[in-house]
């Protein structure tokens, strides 16, 4: 199913405003869950080149179109929602409308691997609870600034 889902957003609505990213965003942005079947049955190999596949796709609908700006497809693992998500933005990869700190990777498969083997909530041990509560002002402030991993895509006239 999640192979499926990854081709359909090669075909969903695309907005490319530059003045009202918004908009963009709102339209352009996908959120891709999986079954535990998917994840153990799907290897990273073939989510990768899925959505290799969405981002040729959308190039070529790009180059159709009169836009002569930037155009950037990228994937990312949000791992407190344990989805892949997706969007196409008209930014440079440099450029993402993320609020925390990223770093842009050519290599989406060990994003992909990270998303298959998440294992969610509840993955930690009744025992470890107490260890975890005194470590959670830690954490959270270790994940504010901990970046994480975008794959981009330039699709955009400009690449």
């Amino acid at each position: 199913m999640l192979l499926t889902w990854i081709a359909e957003v090669a075909d969903e609505p695309l907005v490319l405003e530059l003045s009202d990213r918004r908009v963009e965003w709102e339209t352009n942005t996908w959120s891709l869950g999986a079954a535990d079947e998917d994840r153990r049955s799907l290897s990273a190999a073939e989510v990768v080149a899925a959505f290799e596949r969405t981002a040729a796709a959308i190039q070529e609908r790009i180059l159709g179109l009169d836009f002569s700006e930037a155009v950037t497809f990228y994937v990312w693992h949000d791992e407190q929602a344990r989805k892949l998500r997706c969007s196409t933005g008209s930014v440079t990869p440099d450029a993402l409308p993320f609020g925390g700190i990223y770093v842009a990777s050519d290599d989406l498969g060990p994003i992909v691997e990270g998303f298959l083997a998440d294992n969610g909530p509840g993955s930690v041990a009744w025992s470890d609870l107490e260890d975890e509560q005194s470590r959670s002002e830690q954490t959270e402030t270790e994940a504010e600034t901990a970046p994480f991993h975008v794959w981009v895509s330039s699709v955009g006239a400009s690449h």
